[in-house]
């Protein structure tokens, strides 16, 4: 079992840039692979990016690859999502989630493979 929360949601202007924290419950955080995903009212969750357990394999959606940053300090059981270059579209909840998948996966994109979720942060981007 594990709890996440998420902090660093806010209000920033285009160009802008906000960094996203997860901190996690649990003295197993390295058991996860940790992920970033974002929803619109009325649209469904979308892969924004994902972290291998120890940190080294990183996976993005396309629309923020070149912008955002995934990162993890296991140290502290918590991941990071610099996002920079804010655009309009950005806007939306962001949830952290994490999933236990065998050990031979090392990163998981598909929101109905992740185990538990945060409550969500607010961005809003305006132009």
């Amino acid at each position: 079992q594990v709890q996440l929360v998420e902090s660093g949601g806010g209000l920033v202007q285009a160009g802008g840039s906000l960094r996203l924290s997860c901190a996690a419950s649990g003295r197993t955080f390295t058991s996860y692979v940790m992920g970033w995903f974002r929803q619109v009212t009325g649209k469904e969750r979308e892969f924004v990016a994902a972290i291998s357990r120890i940190g080294g394999i990183t996976s993005y959606s396309d629309s923020v690859k070149g912008r955002f940053a995934i990162s993890r300090d296991n140290a502290k059981n918590t991941v990071y999502l610099q996002m920079n270059s804010l655009k309009p579209e950005d806007t939306a909840a962001y949830y952290c989630a994490a999933d236990k998948p065998p050990v031979t996966v090392q990163v998981t994109t598909t929101a109905g493979e992740y185990d538990y979720w945060g409550q969500g942060t607010q961005v809003t981007v305006s132009s």
